[in-house]
């Protein structure tokens, strides 16, 4: 059995065509947004064939309960948990919610009475989800968190998250060497949601250890979050055009932050930081005269997948821990321009530590990697 315990390291589609296995409850994009390719997976045979139940019976259902499915990151983390669903012949449900937390407990209360065997909810509020998180539990229906706070509010449920501060602390160590201290900042971030808050924690203390001056604090979160804060990053700088540096911890803020910017013609004046990859990333990052320096991410691909299997650990009574944390890396610009990388394949080939193959897994699961 390979191991699957808690690992904490230093370091949201356009769905995919409906698939044999998979199938669609909700849709929902940004309507700015042209789908982006996605990514196939190659498939690692399991070393047994002997499956444990439920996999070892009659058709298993999980339903993926998502507070919005638009923007790159949801996009490749819904590739990666289709893939490797089908790759173990499993039926996945997907709801999308579209922003819209009402949305999302109707989808929840939908997918609970739906007669389904795991539910996994990515991303929504504390407040909203935890009494339906409970409600799904005590109908004996494992539940798989993903950056939703429910430690406190809903124990028996598995939380998995991306290491969001490490991955601050990361990208914001890059920043720091980069621009020094007592500088003048920006900030670009959206407070009530998990991962983004528990950046913030880092990023308040890097503007205390380095003398920041924080001349700005903007940002909301919708359905479409590049195109609705690229207006209002760009009034803040216009606003306040004396800043050398914005932190904008999550890729679709981080777009519209530079999109702001180049609006303002300041590319060689202020740059950007941010966490998170895709495809539509990369290639704003190598733009030319670019000013999105420096991202920290994980492969959303990867832990799309990676969360589906510790889906699969739970329902087979293999997943011992309640908290399961995914690593990631840094990414700079000099890196992707110096190797001459364009897309996400060409990442992986370039860092394979990306692909997360060896979390939560085991020797009779059909692991998926990009």
């Amino acid at each position: 059995m390979k191991n699957h315990k808690i690992i904490s390291a230093g370091v949201v589609a356009l769905a995919l065509l409906v698939t044999a296995c998979s199938q669609d409850t909700g849709g929902g994009t940004d309507p700015q947004e042209a789908p982006q390719p996605q990514d196939t997976a190659d498939v690692e045979e399991p070393t047994t064939a002997e499956l444990p139940a439920p996999f070892d019976g009659e058709e298993v259902r999980i339903a993926l309960v998502q507070h919005s499915g638009a923007g790159d990151y949801f996009q490749q983390y819904l590739n990666g948990s289709k893939q490797q669903a089908e790759a173990m012949g499993v039926t996945l449900d997907v709801y999308d919610a579209q922003a819209d937390d009402a949305k999302q407990v109707t989808d929840m209360e939908t997918a609970i009475g739906s007669g389904v065997d795991g539910i996994i909810v990515r991303h929504g509020h504390t407040d909203t989800m935890c009494p339906l998180i409970n409600k799904a539990l005590e109908a004996d229906i494992p539940v798989v968190i993903y950056d939703v706070a429910t430690i406190e509010c809903a124990p028996d449920a598995v939380e998995t998250a991306q290491s969001d501060a490490d991955l601050a602390e990361t990208v914001l160590t890059q920043m720091a060497e980069d621009i020094g201290s007592d500088q003048n900042v920006g900030y670009v971030n959206v407070y009530g949601i998990a991962p983004l808050d528990r950046r913030d924690v880092v990023w308040k203390e890097f503007l205390e250890e380095n003398n920041w001056d924080q001349k700005f604090f903007t940002g909301k979160f919708t359905n479409a979050v590049a195109t609705d804060n690229a207006p209002l990053v760009d009034a803040a700088i216009k606003a306040n055009s004396d800043v050398t540096a914005i932190f904008a911890p999550y890729d679709e803020l981080t777009k519209a932050t530079v999109s702001a910017i180049e609006q303002n013609n300041l590319n060689d004046q202020i740059v950007a930081y941010g966490i998170d990859i895709s495809n539509a990333d990369i290639e704003v990052m190598t733009a030319e005269n670019s000013p999105w320096v420096a991202t920290a991410t994980t492969d959303p691909n990867a832990i799309g997948a990676a969360v589906m299997r510790t889906m699969f650990l739970e329902l087979a009574g293999e997943l011992e821990d309640r908290q399961v944390t995914f690593p990631g890396v840094l990414v700079t610009q000099d890196f992707l321009l110096e190797n001459d990388i364009k897309n996400m394949e060409e990442l992986r080939a370039n860092l394979p530590e990306l692909s997360l193959t060896d979390e939560a897994t085991a020797d009779w699961i059909s692991t998926v990697s990009f």
